[in-house]
C-alpha cells in the first residue's frame, strides 16, 4: 500500500467512524437489531481501514487523524441533524481539531 492509499484508507476509516457514531442513538443501547447491525458493521469497517492505514502510517498519527475526523464529522452531524448547538466557541474548537489533523498530515514522516 502506498502512502496515498494509506491516507485514503484513513479518511475512509474516519468517515466510517462518523457513520457508526451517528447511528448509536438509534440503537437504543444496542437493543434494536437493524440499527445495531448497521453500527457494528461500520465499527468493524472503520477498525479494519484504520489497521490498513497503520501499516504505512505511524500509529500515533493515524489514530489521532482517525479520531479527529470522527470527532469533527460527528459534531457536524449533531449540529445539522440532532439540533445540537452551533455556538461560536464550539465551531472554533472544531476548527482547532481540523488544524491539528491538518498539521499531523503535513508533518507526518510518511506523505
Amino acid at each position: 500500500m502506498t502512502a496515498t492509499w494509506a491516507w485514503m484508507a484513513l479518511l475512509a476509516a474516519g468517515i466510517c467512524e462518523v457513520m457508526y457514531a451517528s447511528a448509536i442513538p438509534r440503537t437504543q443501547g444496542f437493543s434494536r437489531f437493524w440499527p445495531s447491525l448497521y453500527c457494528i458493521t461500520f465499527i468493524a469497517l472503520s477498525m479494519y481501514l484504520l489497521a490498513l492505514a497503520a501499516r504505512q502510517l505511524p500509529m500515533g498519527t493515524a489514530y489521532a487523524v482517525w479520531v479527529g475526523i470522527g470527532a469533527v464529522g460527528t459534531a457536524i452531524y449533531g449540529i445539522f441533524y440532532l439540533d445540537e448547538p452551533a455556538s461560536v466557541a464550539r465551531i472554533v474548537c472544531l476548527m482547532l481539531i481540523i488544524c491539528g489533523v491538518a498539521g499531523l498530515k503535513m508533518f507526518s514522516p510518511v506523505n
